[in-house]
Formats: structure tokens, C-alpha cells, sequence
């Protein structure tokens, strides 16, 4: 068998070399790409600041889309703004002061750069000791500023009913300015202000707060996240 032109058969198989070269440098162009974006994406969430929410069903957002809850709004408004934050939700239901002491260190393996501590409505409709609850608020507190000094501290104030009697209910509402002021960190009055006790914004059990009502939540606390962000 002869070949009338030799160059008919290596122009095809130099094609294909070439082809081939072209298609391995895409490739490599690919992945170049691909770890560019990879690097960037983590020293973009290197640079993120967190914005840790620590405490009970209320955080949790308890019986309804946690993203509908006061701290999803809080990443929803964040992102919004483009400002360069994440929002961890450490809510766990029927956390109590103790409980949120147990469990802390577990949150605190990397820097929190705004602190929402809302813990004690439980300490209260469980009738728990005042003076356990303070100790309690004022550990976290502590325990937070021992191992990130610079982080920004928000309390939310707490009220219960007087199921357990009205000296208790005033006693236990007291626990928070007092905290505030001896540990000197901001202080958010009353977290369910306007929507605790108001039948059509809380679920049927009475204590947890529907969509709308977390949406008023959220417009309380904003201006005190507000305030603390860089």
C-alpha cells in the first residue's frame, strides 16, 4: 500500500497534537481560574466579621423558617447593605443561663465581633432563682471578654408574666439593666417589645412570635446591631 502524499497522514495527527495542546491549556486556564476564585472566596471569608446571636427558642426562631426569624432579617438586612458580615444563629430551644454557660466555649472557637446575648426567659417561666440567672448572664458576659476583649456586647432584656408571682416578674425584669450597667455592655430594654402578649403576633402558645411578629423583633434590635457595626 502507498502513500501518493505523505502529508495527508501527518497533517491530521499534528492537527490532533495541536488540538490537544489547545484543549490541556484550557484546561489548565480552568483550573487556574477555578483556585483564583477558590482563593478569593476564603480570604473573603477570612475578612467576614460575625455577628453571633446566642440563646433560646426566640433566637431559634422557633416554629417558624429560622431565615424569617429576627436573625435571619439581621443577615437579609446585612446583605442588603452590602456590608461584609455573617450571622451565626446559636439559638437552641429551652436554653436556659445555665445551660447557655455549658455550651458557650463551643461558639467561641473563633471570634464573634458583635455578641447578642438573649438568655433568661426560661430561667424565669421555670421560676429559677434571680440571683442564678445574674450569676449566670454575668459568666457569659466574662467568659466572652476573657478570650475576645474587642468584641461588642448587645443584652437583650427579658420580661416574664407574673405566673410566679409579681414580686418574681419585677425582680427577674430588673436582672438586666443591673447587668448591663455592672457589666457595661449595650442593652436592648425589652426584646418583644410590642409583639409580647399581642395574641395575632405570636404562635398559639402564646410565647413565640409569628413571621410578622418576628419582623417587629427585628426592627427593635436593628439600631442596636446598627450602632456596633464597622
Amino acid at each position: 500500500m502507498r502513500f501518493k502524499n505523505l502529508n495527508s497522514f501527518f497533517i491530521p495527527v499534528a492537527l490532533l497534537f495541536t488540538l490537544a495542546a489547545v484543549s490541556c491549556s484550557e484546561k489548565q486556564t480552568e483550573t487556574t481560574k477555578q483556585e483564583v476564585i477558590s482563593e478569593k472566596a476564603e480570604e473573603t471569608k477570612a475578612d467576614q466579621k460575625t455577628i453571633l446571636f446566642f440563646g433560646n427558642s426566640l433566637t431559634a426562631a422557633y416554629g417558624i423558617d429560622p431565615e424569617d426569624g429576627f436573625a435571619g432579617l439581621t443577615q437579609q438586612r446585612i446583605d442588603s447593605l452590602g456590608l461584609n458580615y455573617r450571622v451565626i444563629n446559636g439559638g437552641l430551644s429551652g436554653e436556659t443561663t445555665a445551660g447557655g454557660v455549658g455550651r458557650l466555649d463551643w461558639f467561641l472557637e473563633e471570634k464573634p465581633d458583635i455578641f447578642v446575648l438573649e438568655l433568661g426567659g426560661n430561667d424565669g417561666l421555670r421560676g429559677i432563682a434571680i440571683s442564678e440567672t445574674k450569676k449566670n448572664l454575668m459568666l457569659i458576659i466574662d467568659k466572652v471578654r476573657e478570650k475576645y476583649p474587642d468584641t461588642k456586647i448587645i443584652l437583650a432584656g427579658m420580661q416574664i408574666p407574673p405566673n410566679m408571682g409579681t414580686d418574681y416578674a419585677r425582680e427577674f425584669t430588673e436582672i438586666y439593666p443591673a447587668v448591663a450597667e455592672e457589666k457595661d455592655v449595650t442593652l436592648i430594654p425589652f426584646l418583644l417589645e410590642n409583639v409580647g402578649g399581642i395574641k395575632e403576633l405570636n404562635l398559639p402558645d402564646g410565647i413565640h412570635p409569628t413571621e410578622e411578629g418576628h419582623q417587629i423583633v427585628f426592627e427593635t434590635i436593628w439600631p442596636y446591631i446598627q450602632k456596633n457595626l464597622e
